[in-house]
């Protein structure tokens, strides 16, 4: 069990408000009764009035009344929640939305300050409702200090790894956090080649905060999300996708979103989309449910032919 853990769980036995001998709490926690009171003396310092008596008798309870002291929590720990519960804010489950936003705001005045501060900013500083899991591994200190930049209009340096290159010192002035996909982006300008830049936060390591402000320019078009979608779209990708659809356009653009465009075409309608994997595209299909005819590439007709054969099979396994 990880020191966190422990301590919640440590936590929620004290909280029963009832007289723990110290043996036994030291028991349910699998610790020693040294690093028993070790524990105790960490949720004294953290506000907790945590009441002892010493001897053989001895033992702990919780003071009952007072004020409710920060959450334990680590850095990473207080991102994920915040980052878990700002995505459920956009989440497809109806009446979700508005629960996760006032579960978001008790937990952020929980925290303590330091780390309050940091998941307000990468609360207040993301654009779009949150990358999809699966996606390529981003430090919670590097997100926090780019949210944290951005918030303050604060000039950052850090090392930037692009594709195929070395990596490279980059000198930029931080606008706003966009989570899209499966990716999370740095919109910025870049100081050195003055001009604006989206960055993946997976390939930023050591930012640095230099201390100096900088009065904040206008990204071009006035949306960041908007920004990063159109460098994605002008990126060469693997597969151009060309599918006519019998359903209309309003479903299908439902079903694909930011993604791909969407032209009406008679009764039915037109998908046009770029992508490096075609998984995306046969999901979208799946979803809409309507008859289609893959115009290109015909790697797509053969991934739909090989999924249709999956869910042939899984169908033929159900009993009767």
């Amino acid at each position: 069990m990880s020191t966190s853990a422990r301590m919640l769980r440590l936590l929620s036995l004290l909280q029963t408000h009832r007289f723990w001998a110290g043996g036994e709490l030291a028991g349910r926690l699998e610790v020693s009764e040294r690093t028993l009171r070790r524990d105790i003396d960490r949720l004294r310092g953290l506000g907790y009035a945590v009441d002892s008596v010493r001897g053989v008798a001895g033992g702990y309870q919780l003071r009952a009344g007072g004020s409710l002291p920060p959450l334990l929590l680590e850095d990473e720990e207080a991102v994920a929640i915040a980052v878990g519960l700002r995505q459920a804010t956009h989440g497809p489950v109806a009446g979700v939305e508005e629960s996760a936003v006032q579960a978001l705001t008790k937990v952020i005045a929980l925290m303590p300050p330091r780390l309050r501060g940091r998941v307000q900013a990468l609360r207040s500083q993301t654009d779009a409702p949150g990358p999809w899991a699966g996606g390529p591994v981003v430090e919670p200190g590097v997100l926090t200090t780019l949210a944290q930049a951005c918030r303050d209009d604060e000039a950052l340096h850090f090392t930037y790894t692009a594709p195929a290159a070395e990596p490279a010192e980059r000198r930029v002035e931080p606008h706003r956090l966009v989570a899209l996909g499966r990716r999370w982006y740095l919109v910025a300008h870049d100081r050195d080649r003055q001009d604006w830049r989206s960055f993946r936060v997976d390939r930023v390591s050591a930012p640095r905060a230099t201390g100096q402000r900088f009065r904040p320019r206008e990204v071009p078009g006035g949306d960041a999300l908007a920004f990063v979608q159109s460098g994605i779209r002008r990126m060469p990708q693997r597969y151009a996708v060309r599918v006519r659809v019998a359903a209309p356009a309003a479903v299908l653009a439902a079903a694909v979103g930011h993604w791909g465009e969407v032209v009406a075409d008679g009764e039915g309608c037109r998908l046009e989309m770029n992508v490096d994997d075609l998984r995306w595209p046969v999901m979208v299909l799946a979803q809409v449910g309507a008859d289609f005819t893959v115009e290109e590439p015909a790697e797509l007709a053969e991934a739909c032919a090989r999924t249709a054969e999956l869910f042939a099979r899984a169908a033929g396994e159900v009993p009767g």
